[in-house]
């Protein structure tokens, strides 16, 4: 069999870390991380110092991305809601505001300098709007949500992956970090 003789077509190499918009950018919709796993971690800690310790070494961490697997939303109680505390957050944070409104009020015055009018009244009308607000919200919950609590997403662990082409070298720096102590301190 003879092959006929064809032009070579030239097709351009592709990254699967890199976009193809902007070189050096990661994309803006969500993509799935791919690469070579080079190490593996229970904390993000663990794997931010395996990244800072690849960096430390000279090598392409650019080539290398943390993978939190095993995603959970844990949601940390920190206190219980009551009228009072409901009502002093709420009269807090409206003091905050009418604070900001009453000195752009006076920003934008006729009047050379700073005058306490309009600062005052800014702060009494959002300490007011503040305690109304948290109060009407407080009550039409009916107690159904009577605590605090703050939201955190974790990850069961995490992954260091690496691009191809420098993943041998990214395990061996990483087996070198691990037979070292670990220093509270660094």
């Amino acid at each position: 069999m003879e092959r006929s003789a064809r032009p070579t077509e030239v097709v351009p190499v592709t990254s699967p870390f890199a976009n193809p918009n902007r070189p050096g950018v990661p994309p803006r919709l969500p993509t799935p991380p791919t690469g070579w796993p080079i190490g593996s971690y229970a904390t993000y800690e663990e794997a931010q110092r395996a990244v800072d310790f690849l960096a430390v070494e000279d090598f392409p961490v650019q080539d290398v991305m943390i993978v939190g697997v095993d995603l959970m939303l844990v949601e940390r109680i920190t206190g219980k809601l009551t009228w009072s505390r409901v009502l002093m957050t709420g009269a807090a944070s409206g003091a905050w505001f009418g604070l900001f409104v009453g000195l752009l009020l006076t920003l934008f015055s006729p009047e050379p300098g700073v005058t306490v009018g309009p600062v005052l009244t800014g702060l009494i009308t959002g300490v007011f709007f503040g305690l109304v607000f948290a109060a009407v919200g407080y009550g039409s919950a009916r107690g159904k949500r009577d605590f605090q609590s703050a939201s955190q997403l974790v990850a069961g662990r995490y992954d260091v992956l690496c691009h191809p082409k420098s993943a041998e070298k990214g395990r061996d720096l990483l087996a070198k970090l691990a037979m070292r102590p670990v220093n509270p301190g660094n």
